[in-house]
């Protein structure tokens, strides 16, 4: 047993607080028989491991500790100062192996040499009911190589110091910023996605809970997640499977890996699928079983990242708990309207592809 590194289809993944909040979900859903890409998580221990051998313990509490009351061009100031100190201080040995190592093992598993993989920040606190800190850490996508992992690794814990999480005060509450929160990142296989996006085990605006509603493009799911592509917008009764309404919208680019950029970008969407939706029927229908199901195993709605590779097979890419109608009661239109605002503004104030993560 390694400390530094648990994959997500251990035996003693599922609820492990080492593994943080997304990467502990996706475990769980491993578990339970979901679809879920393989990975695995180089732990909150392998992180304050780091911390530790970088002499960088009490100068992150000292970061933390300021920042809760200074103004924003302080916290700006800090957090460039000490992001850096973290790129800077070398790898532990140990801790090095054992990442590499892990990555050799998801090449032999996929048989896939230089696997492309997602290198995702999995907080303690993220993606818990109540969504505390969901949208604040970084995601790095189409990452190939054990020195390209180990690189955003370090700016995965890096971003545990940028702005927006040293600036982050749910409800005002500015002591979330100097709690010593660890971080997991997860390292897991990419799917090259035929379409992807979001869903919900009820209806976001209104919330319904008779209802599932997708939200997809073509290519992966960035695009929604960030909101710079309108997405195709399917609603789907959860008793009769019905699919009772379809926005569908003109698509003209995607995101895409770039061979010329090698990187994640924003590329043209091929002609002949600009104008035509994003699922067949038979995907809406499979997403809206899946979502029904999810829903059932963990008890409330949940907002779902998923992937249709281009194989056909439909993937979880992240789960957790929808938190503006789970937490209260509708009470009629102003309230109804205002939360539709509320959401919207938290599912595209951030997204992955090296920015903010809502996984997103």
């Amino acid at each position: 047993m390694n400390p530094h590194i648990l994959w997500i289809d251990a035996p003693d993944a599922p609820g492990s607080p080492l593994l943080g909040g997304k990467f502990g979900s996706l475990a769980e859903m491993t578990a339970a028989g979901f679809a879920v890409p393989p990975g695995f998580g180089i732990t909150t221990t392998a992180y304050r491991h780091f911390l530790a051998a970088a002499g960088l313990v009490d100068r992150a509490r000292q970061v933390r500790a300021q920042a809760a009351t200074a103004d924003l061009a302080t916290i700006s100031a800090l957090s460039a100062e000490f992001t850096a100190e973290i790129e800077a201080a070398p790898f532990p040995a140990d801790l090095e192996d054992a990442v590499r190592t892990a990555y050799a093992e998801i090449e032999r598993r996929t048989g896939t040499e230089s696997l492309p993989v997602a290198v995702r920040s999995s907080g303690e606190s993220e993606d818990l009911a109540g969504a505390s800190f969901a949208g604040q850490y970084d995601t790095y996508l189409w990452v190939r190589g054990a020195d390209e992992v180990l690189e955003y690794v370090r700016r995965c814990w890096a971003g545990m110091f940028g702005t927006a999480v040293l600036t982050y005060r749910p409800d005002g509450d500015a002591s979330v910023v100097t709690a010593d929160h660890g971080i997991c990142v997860g390292v897991q296989q990419m799917v090259e996605a035929r379409s992807a996006g979001v869903m919900f085990s009820l209806d976001p605006v209104t919330g319904d809970r008779s209802k599932v509603v997708i939200e997809g493009c073509w290519g992966l799911g960035e695009g929604v997640v960030k909101g710079d592509i309108t997405p195709t917008r399917y609603c789907v009764d959860k008793v009769t499977f019905e699919i009772v309404s379809r926005v569908l919208t003109r698509q003209e680019v995607q995101y895409r890996f770039d061979p010329e950029a090698r990187a994640v970008g924003l590329l043209p969407v091929e002609e002949d699928r600009r104008d035509a939706p994003c699922l067949d029927d038979a995907h809406i229908l499979e997403l809206a079983q899946l979502a029904k199901r999810i829903e059932r195993h963990r008890g409330d709605p949940q907002d779902i990242e998923w992937a249709v590779a281009e194989s056909g097979g439909v993937h979880v890419l992240q789960v957790r708990p929808e938190t503006v109608w789970s937490q209260r009661r509708p009470e009629g239109p102003i309230l109804a309207k205002k939360s539709a605002v509320e959401h919207v503004l938290m599912r595209f104030a951030s997204g992955p592809l090296g920015a903010r993560d809502t996984s997103r």
